[in-house]
């Protein structure tokens, strides 16, 4: 794929899908900065395994949910390469609990952490991006965002949120050179659902149309081409990545 920027961000990169991502983009030429909140050493190999492949990394630590940190870090990425050209929102957890179960201190810890947090990131991007005239940026939602789900209704409202965010973002900077698109993962195999049985396994495929979960590199190929050149004309736009599971 054709990118025209020369590095990204891609925040909780240090496994799953995020690390996916990362080694994604790193094949096609791009730097990538790969963000951990705790697991330094998970980043690391990130990294090594990058640069063992002859691509360009560097490691970042900090908590996206800390806005100063957050701010702190489009600095250095900024100081030490002079740009910042994409940027991926994909840090998230979970806290799942049936909404009657659920304290408030629960959902807004999730919504602080994806959403919130989302926000911070596209706005503090936007500011270096409108003064490039330039940049493409691609937030991590989930199909439970579009549909919702039994248990999670923090993580619902946090990804809705950051879909319909990220077109109010597309709208205010179009002009500017600037894009802004989300893809919504369905079931994904990571290290998450490795520990499930097979049975569990077999229950979830069932609900998938293409009868299996998707792979990280299947997320991390859609990321790539929204961030890139072959999509310059595509913004406020939810790519979905779930097998067929919600086709609304």
């Amino acid at each position: 794929m054709k990118f025209t920027g020369k590095n990204v961000l891609v925040t909780g990169s240090s496994r799953g899908i995020g690390a996916e991502i990362a080694k994604t983009l790193a094949g096609f030429g791009l730097k990538v900065w790969i963000n951990y909140r705790s697991g330094a050493e998970a980043a690391d190999t990130v990294k090594d395994e990058i640069e063992a492949a002859g691509g360009k990394a560097a490691v970042i630590g900090f908590d996206v949910s800390d806005e100063a940190a957050f701010i702190d870090a489009f600095k250095t990425i900024k100081d030490s390469d002079g740009e910042l050209s994409y940027l991926v929102n994909n840090a998230g957890i979970t806290n799942d609990k049936l909404a009657l179960r659920m304290k408030t201190e629960d959902f807004m810890g999730v919504i602080n952490a994806n959403l919130t947090s989302c926000f911070i990131g596209c706005r503090e991007a936007m500011k270096i991006m409108r003064k490039q005239k330039f940049g493409s940026v691609v937030n991590i939602a989930s199909v439970i965002g579009e549909t919702g789900n039994a248990g999670q209704t923090n993580y619902a409202a946090s990804k809705g949120g950051v879909i319909a965010m990220s077109k109010s973002f597309a709208l205010e900077s179009a002009t500017s050179g600037i894009r802004f698109n989300t893809v919504t993962p369905g079931f994904i195999a990571t290290e998450m659902t490795e520990v499930l049985s097979d049975d569990v396994k077999e229950s979830i495929n069932t609900k998938i149309p293409m009868n299996r979960m998707g792979e990280a590199r299947e997320v991390a190929e859609a990321t790539a081409f929204l961030l890139s050149d072959h999509s310059s004309y595509i913004t406020g736009e939810t790519l979905k990545v779930n097998g067929g599971m919600n086709m609304a």
